[in-house]
């Protein structure tokens, strides 16, 4: 139990501290583009709480242990369509001919390998006001279904910063991400 409680105390001071530099109050918006250059605006997936990841081409790989772990989560408890999950790649240094069409091609393929709509920020939209998210790193967004922010980081997450993470999305979905699922019951013999 006292267990418990400390690891419930950190995520929650460890997830005031990632709010702390929280970018607006209320829900958040923005207007971005899909691969194929369509208009998208953020506001389109609310309903459900949404993950949002927002990388440039060198941080993908900076949380790929963290993804792969909400994925196992998700599939493990059954989750998968509880949440959103919301890529944005940061194209803002190819916004030029013939990096532009190369860059899309490449984020086209990866939304096929990935099955997740993958948006493009050519002009740095996230990275200006009320977002303000570092344009060069790993940044990973919690928005609940109002799309208000509710857990913000930048950069590797350290373990216990998933934990601050899981904890964040488990009051959002109802489920405590943060314990093993229960083990399935043995099927009965026909």
């Amino acid at each position: 139990m006292r267990m418990w409680i400390t690891s419930t105390l950190a995520a929650a001071l460890l997830t005031q501290g990632a709010l702390a530099s929280s970018p607006a109050d209320g829900p958040l918006d923005a207007t971005l583009r899909s691969s194929s250059g369509d208009e998208v605006r953020l506001s389109r997936w609310r309903g459900k709480p949404v993950i949002l990841f927002y990388e440039d081409k060198d941080s993908t790989t900076l949380n790929a242990g963290m993804k792969e772990e909400l994925f196992a989560r998700g599939k493990e408890r059954n989750l998968l369509g509880s949440a959103w999950v919301v890529a944005v790649a940061n194209l803002r240094k190819f916004d030029f001919f013939p990096a532009r069409q190369i860059a899309l091609s490449y984020v086209r393929d990866e939304e096929k390998k990935v099955g997740v709509p993958i948006l493009v920020d050519m002009d740095g939209t996230l990275g200006a006001p009320p977002w303000g998210l570092p344009m060069k790193t790993s940044n990973i967004l919690l928005l609940d279904a109002q799309g208000a922010l509710v857990y913000r980081h930048s950069g590797k997450m350290k373990p216990e910063e998933q934990v601050a993470f899981f904890s964040a999305l488990s009051q959002l979905v109802g489920v405590d991400l943060n314990t093993p699922a229960a083990p399935k019951a043995p099927e009965a013999a026909p």
